[in-house]
């Protein structure tokens, strides 16, 4: 029996850490729902009037409206569930004392957008997306095509402030184009499925540590 002591010990010492491991990313989930649910009220808060200079930190989802006509923008590339690829029309929305972009929507790849009204009313939420990293290639800007939103670099091609509004509604509104909100489901959560992990291995663990521990006491019998 004095064998197998020390790794029963080892074996009770492991699992206790992943077992903590384990409640450590419920805790995270629990963290991270709030953190969700907060940002879903925000985004569904009442919109107000874009501000003069919005911080891409402390804005980011802010609701607001605007009023203004609507100037040729881009088109990226996107895609949605159980449609496929298509664009997303980025335009630019000029409020009389500022442009800024407009991300009106979704089109699908075989369709065409109306034509752009005289004034529209848009409500929607502020965003800075972060959807470039080392493999977005570059715009193919004779196409008018992009591969990303880059809001300072959009900004700039477009002669706007570098400020997007993503659509939630637009009067009047383009049939062909479907608005893309903003929302909470693609920030990761995958809290749990960490936690099940680690639980996962404290029992496999617990399981190997009593097989060894069955297998000593047996060689000694």
């Amino acid at each position: 029996m004095r064998r197998a002591i020390w790794p029963l010990l080892f074996g009770l010492w492991g699992a206790g850490i992943l077992i903590w491991l384990g409640t450590w990313q419920m805790q995270r989930l629990e963290w991270k729902e709030a953190v969700l649910a907060e940002i879903d009220a925000r985004i569904g808060g009442t919109p107000i009037a874009v501000p003069a200079q919005p911080d891409p930190v402390a804005d980011r989802f802010l609701p607001v409206t605007a009023t203004g006509t609507l100037e040729p923008g881009v088109l990226v590339l996107a895609s949605v569930k159980l449609i496929g690829a298509g664009h997303r029309v980025v335009d630019v929305l000029d409020m009389g004392d500022r442009r800024v972009l407009l991300d009106r929507g979704f089109l699908k790849l075989q369709d065409q957008p109306g034509p752009r009204p005289d004034q529209i009313t848009v409500t929607g939420n502020l965003h800075w997306p972060d959807e470039v990293d080392g493999y977005t290639p570059d715009p193919d800007l004779a196409n008018n095509l992009w591969f990303a939103r880059d809001v300072e670099r959009l900004a700039a091609h477009l002669g706007t402030d570098p400020v997007l509004i993503v659509a939630r509604t637009i009067t009047p509104a383009d049939p062909v184009l479907a608005p893309f909100p903003v929302n909470s489901a693609g920030i990761p959560n995958d809290h749990w499925e960490y936690a099940v992990t680690w639980y996962s291995l404290a029992v496999v663990w617990l399981g190997m540590t009593a097989l060894l521990v069955w297998r000593i006491r047996r060689g000694t019998d």
